[in-house]
């Protein structure tokens, strides 16, 4: 991936606007920014948060608070806990979302 025509900037997440996304269970918070194809969000995961879906969309993803376990659609599962990251490719292992206790993450995709 190459990342242009984007100018030097700063975000202050506290200031962008969240938007909610129900999973299956519990709710996500997104604060997202956009820089041409380039998606960076901010996202905080409720206690009780499981995705309604399986993602096959590529992302580089760190944990900053709580833990979140990623479902692998092959039956693996990894857990995240603040300082851990994980990084997947488009169309390469469909993945879901689940927090028991609450996470939040920040997101490039």
């Amino acid at each position: 991936m190459r990342m242009t025509d984007i100018p030097f900037g700063t975000t202050d997440w506290s200031a962008v606007d969240a938007t909610e996304h129900p999973g299956e269970t519990g709710m996500a918070r997104w604060r997202t920014r956009q820089f041409g194809e380039l998606r960076v969000r901010m996202v905080e995961y409720s206690a009780g948060y499981r995705a309604d879906h399986w993602c096959e969309k590529g992302h580089i993803l760190l944990c900053l608070a709580g833990a979140l376990t990623t479902e692998l659609a092959d039956g693996r599962s990894v857990v995240l806990t603040p300082g851990m990251s994980y990084q997947a490719a488009d169309g390469e292992t469909p993945h879901r979302s689940v927090s028991s206790g609450g996470a939040t993450l920040f997101i490039v995709d």
